[in-house]
């Protein structure tokens, strides 16, 4: 089971964030499913959001950088790639990775990596929340970008006290 391990985490109060959820278009009952965890983890978090909606998991890369130019404290993307016949899957699933983590490198912003890279349909389902489904990625990935954005904080913070 590829959830195992998983940290726990308890909600605490980001209500000081700004938070863009960046989400794709295809797959829809699988994309619902990841942006209402991801919903969750915000209310549970206390963070009212900005959702963005994008066509596709090739876009979340673009619409990410520009939020967190924008000065969003953290960006959660979430998309789904299903493996077809063809080496699109591989294209996809690589630029859009790669993509993601360059956007938090640069511009050191926190992206919640909710993109699934699924050998089918199944397994997407399983992962995304959904009742029945045996993990929550849009959960998790908010989670632990809302943890890492106080983290970043933390950092920021203690080296302008620092210096002042």
């Amino acid at each position: 089971m590829s959830g195992a391990g998983a940290p726990s985490t308890q909600a605490t109060d980001c209500s000081d964030l700004r938070v863009a959820v960046v989400a794709a278009s295809w797959h829809d009952t699988v994309m619902n499913g990841l942006l209402d965890g991801a919903l969750r983890a915000c209310r549970d978090h206390a963070v009212e959001p900005e959702v963005l909606r994008v066509p596709g998991s090739f876009e979340l890369p673009v619409a990410a950088q520009a939020a967190a130019a924008a000065g969003f404290d953290a960006v959660v993307a979430l998309g789904v790639v299903i493996r077809g016949g063809t080496p699109h899957f591989d294209y996809v699933c690589a630029a859009a990775t790669e993509g993601l983590n360059r956007v938090a490198l640069d511009h050191t912003v926190p992206v919640g990596f909710g993109l699934l890279t699924c050998d089918d349909e199944d397994q997407a389902l399983d992962r995304a929340g959904l009742p029945g489904s045996s993990e929550d990625k849009g959960y998790e990935a908010t989670a632990a970008a809302l943890a890492t954005a106080r983290v970043v904080r933390s950092v920021r913070s203690t080296v302008v006290a620092d210096i002042g």
